[in-house]
């Protein structure tokens, strides 16, 4: 019986390696968001001397949304892996990003809502600019749902920061 029980134990194990395709999917839209973030940057370049400040700034934000998306694929990527799949040896790699390695489930939770909230925050910032081409009726009702998805999404930050900061103090006392 023992043996059995050892047997789906290594099973069990071994079966964390199914989330590897995930992790490569995550790359993979990586580089469509790549190529999308330079058909935006070549349009900017390309159309510089006749975009207008309003339209200049919208496309910035769009490169800077792309970027903080990058940014936390990049994060799930590598605390996802290392959490749920097996640890990655750079240790003494030069380029190693001094928070890999100590990004658990915990604290990928807040970040990933920060990041949530700050795209969301580029995308209100960026209907607000173009409130003028919305018909009245239209804009009234965008901006009242951008509000609220964007409120619902920092109070979940909040709460998430707040359930992390009490679990953290818990384990502390213990």
């Amino acid at each position: 019986m023992k043996k059995i029980e050892h047997g789906f134990e290594r099973a069990l194990f071994s079966s964390r390696w199914i989330l590897a395709p995930f992790f490569v999917g995550l790359i993979l839209s990586i580089f469509i968001l790549l190529g999308s973030f330079a058909k935006e940057l070549w349009h900017l370049i390309t159309h510089f001397g006749g975009l207008g400040e309003i339209a200049t700034i919208l496309g910035i934000l769009a490169l800077v949304d792309m970027t903080l998306l990058a940014n936390l694929l990049i994060i799930i990527i590598f605390s996802g892996y290392e959490s749920f799949v097996s640890k990655i040896d750079v240790s003494n790699h030069e380029d190693r990003p001094g928070w890999m390695g100590k990004v658990g489930f915990s604290t990928l939770k807040v970040k990933l809502i920060s990041s949530i909230v700050a795209i969301s925050g580029i995308d209100l910032l960026r209907t607000y600019m173009q409130l003028d081409k919305m018909p009245e009726a239209i804009e009234t009702d965008v901006v009242m749902w951008k509000l609220l998805i964007h409120g619902t999404f920092v109070i979940s930050g909040l709460l998430f920061a707040v359930m992390d900061y009490l679990t953290t103090k818990s384990g502390n006392d213990h």
